[in-house]
């Protein structure tokens, strides 16, 4: 029996097939979802903000795209994952709010996207297709097994990328 393994705000978790990963509630957030297609061995991180180095005092690297998408390649080659086989999706990196202002505090949802595949290509992890901006939140589920990505939104219909 599968299980679907619940991901936190700032948080990431990893799983072997069958089993799948969930986050609610991404907003500007980034969902980044890596597997590697042989083992079935994937993970998703919950992306809150993209530089760690702006934040001081802060412990948490799971928080921020650079940061927590290392950690999360680490944890998956730990298990098993070939990191040369790694691929990812992602989603969500919505505008949440409308500002007449376009400085980057307000613009965190663009952010975060342009941090997370900046860092995955550092990484040489190619992105398989991705479902992000505009100005609606979004649930994720992610397995691992085949490497569907589900889309949930309000008011929208569900896609699997």
């Amino acid at each position: 029996m599968s299980e679907i393994i619940k991901v936190g705000m700032a948080d990431l978790k990893i799983c072997k097939a069958p089993d799948g990963l969930t986050t609610l509630g991404l907003g500007s957030c980034v969902g980044v979802a890596v597997r590697d297609p042989i083992t079935k061995i994937g993970g998703l991180a919950h992306v809150m903000l993209p530089n760690s180095t702006r934040i001081k005092n802060n412990t948490n690297i799971y928080k921020f795209a650079d940061t927590g998408i290392d950690e999360l390649i680490r944890l998956l080659v730990k298990e098993g994952a070939s990191k040369t086989r790694l691929v990812a999706k992602i989603a969500g990196g919505a505008q949440m709010f409308s500002f007449q202002n376009k400085s980057d505090m307000v613009r965190v949802g663009e952010q975060n996207v342009l941090a997370t595949k900046k860092k995955l290509s550092e990484c040489g992890i190619p992105i398989l297709a991705e479902d992000t901006g505009l100005n609606f939140g979004r649930t994720v589920i992610f397995y691992p097994e085949n490497g569907d990505f589900v889309i949930r939104a309000v008011g929208k219909d569900e896609k699997v990328i």
